[in-house]
């Protein structure tokens, strides 16, 4: 019943399948303690018969083979020979039912951070382990703490994605957020109705708004990738989250002087309106500048209020960026023509 180490090393998130049975799956070869020894019987024990696998966690279990609990490395070691097993194993132990899925197994995985879980009968008997290596076989880096946030949160993106499958399921999820698109954009259509008479009058104003807007999304979805990047498996300090914001907002300064320097130019040499020329260049420098500021923001603040931001700060993003960029355009509009 059980796989063999090299086998599972080698299976990938793209080959499990969530309804899969754990069964199928099982690690046998784990060390295991007896309830009634002491440290000194069970550090021998080990030493005499090790596990061929890879030593996770230890498992006590009684005569019958049944889980009492278990006990970290760290306390065997560190614990006086002659103390006794069940004074220092952890008897609440997360464990799965044999007719447990891959699914369950994904959900404890990224829930609780473990490493492997053990995996009963219906009367308690210890029948084996499965562990992460199920989903990946770079277990030679998860102590370190980043890599292996990275691991469980992706396993948590990989469980997510499987408790997804029907297009309706989809639709729920990511229809909500697309309505900030249509707030924004309905926003952007009132802040232009309030600036017609003026667009009316410079009518060249109207004709570079799309590049504008084009300008300041742009920059405004590559913040917001970098943001997710830096969110991916951890959370920034904010002495991080400000020296990024500094920088961030560097970058969008100078993203928004160089392309309204561009876009300016052309404007020039198209109308030769010297307040068309200065309303694009600083309506597009703040708004570019504002985006990547926005972008950067946007999923680290949906993160704090336990929304994905994966799938919601996109959207969220460009209709704020929009609103910023159009009210920057036509005040500065409204003050230079």
């Amino acid at each position: 019943m059980a796989s063999q180490p090299t086998e599972q090393a080698t299976r990938t998130d793209a080959t499990l399948h969530a309804t899969e049975s754990i069964a199928g799956h099982l690690r046998t070869d784990i060390a295991r303690l007896h309830v009634g020894d002491t440290v000194g019987q069970a550090l021998a024990g080990i030493r005499a018969d090790p596990p061929s696998g890879r030593i996770i966690y230890l498992y006590v279990t009684d005569q019958a083979g049944r889980l009492c609990g278990v006990v970290p490395t760290r306390r065997l070691l560190l614990s006086p020979p002659d103390a006794c097993v069940s004074e220092i194993l952890i008897a609440d132990v997360i464990a799965l039912p044999q007719t447990a899925t891959l699914a369950d197994a994904f959900r404890l995985f990224a829930r609780h951070h473990l490493l492997a879980l053990p995996v009963v009968s219906p009367d308690g008997v210890l029948l084996g382990v499965v562990d992460v290596e199920l989903y990946t076989s770079e277990l030679g880096a998860i102590e370190q703490s980043r890599r292996a946030d990275d691991l469980f949160q992706l396993i948590g993106v990989h469980l997510a994605a499987t408790e997804r499958r029907s297009a309706f399921g989809a639709f729920r999820s990511r229809f909500p957020w697309l309505l900030c698109n249509v707030a924004g954009g309905v926003g952007a259509a009132f802040l232009s109705g309030l600036f017609a008479p003026h667009m009316e009058r410079v009518v060249a104003l109207a004709l570079f708004i799309p590049v504008v807007l084009a300008l300041s999304e742009s920059v405004g979805i590559q913040s917001v990738s970098i943001s997710l990047t830096l969110l991916h498996g951890r959370r920034p300090g904010f002495p991080e989250l400000l020296s990024r914001l500094r920088t961030e907002v560097g970058t969008g300064l100078l993203l928004g002087g160089a392309t309204a320097a561009l876009v300016a130019a052309v404007a020039w040499f198209w109308t030769g309106h010297a307040g068309v020329v200065v309303t694009l260049a600083g309506g597009i420098a703040a708004g570019v500048t504002c985006a990547a500021a926005i972008g950067l923001l946007m999923p680290m603040l949906l993160r704090l209020l336990k929304r994905d931001p994966h799938v919601a700060a996109g959207p969220i993003a460009l209709a704020a960026a929009d609103m910023a960029t159009l009210l920057a355009y036509f005040n500065i509009a409204t003050a230079a023509t």
